[in-house]
């Protein structure tokens, strides 16, 4: 092998890796969270209801058309597609999840928001505009599910992030990755509540 090609797969081997589009080359992800799955309660709602769509249209069937039942065939083909509609149904809801992330660099803050299949917003914040950061857990259902509301605020406004999976456990990471970089942002008091947040 020559002394070229050694040095291209030095370099290659070094190259940063870059989780996502925007990514800088001097740029290093430390930590990406996203939001509780509770957000996709609407999405579960409607793909639950889709489910059983098949099953109900074959028992309708069975007690309207006495002399022609459906048959068990007709019964399972009906399930499959009642399973393809609920994923349908689910799926837009998971996507909007799955691809909604938060994610802090030794650089910035970034928050990558998907709606729906072909809309996506990307916000970005410099780490040493961020002032304190604090999390309110509001209510029984939140104390349960274990999530809640982290607040950042900053020299350009208050960044509000809700459904946040884990608020304490994110806040301190986030907080020890600012240290990390030579920032000290302060925390306010932790605000954890028993009756229902209001936004």
């Amino acid at each position: 092998m020559g002394k070229e090609e050694t040095t291209n797969i030095v370099k290659h081997s070094t190259a940063p890796v870059k989780y996502f589009e925007d990514q800088f080359d001097d740029e290093e992800v430390k930590y990406v969270f996203r939001r509780h799955p509770i957000v996709m309660r609407k999405g579960l709602i409607f793909g639950s209801v889709g489910l059983l769509v098949g099953p109900l249209y074959t028992l309708i069937l069975t007690f309207t058309s006495t002399d022609n039942p459906p048959t068990m065939t007709f019964f399972y083909l009906s399930f499959v597609f009642s399973i393809m509609l609920s994923a349908l149904l689910f799926f837009p809801a998971w996507m909007g999840w799955y691809f909604s992330v938060f994610i802090v660099t030794n650089q910035r803050f970034i928050q990558i928001t998907q709606h729906g299949f072909f809309h996506r917003n990307v916000s970005d914040l410099n780490l040493t505009l961020i002032q304190s950061i604090n999390y309110d857990i509001a209510g029984i259902e939140q104390t349960l599910l274990g999530y809640g509301t982290i607040t950042m605020q900053t020299y350009v406004g208050d960044l509000v992030m809700q459904h946040i999976h884990h608020p304490a456990k994110t806040q301190r990471k986030i907080i020890d990755i600012l240290r990390g970089v030579g920032i000290t942002p302060s925390t306010n008091p932790i605000n954890v509540r028993a009756h229902p947040h209001e936004s």
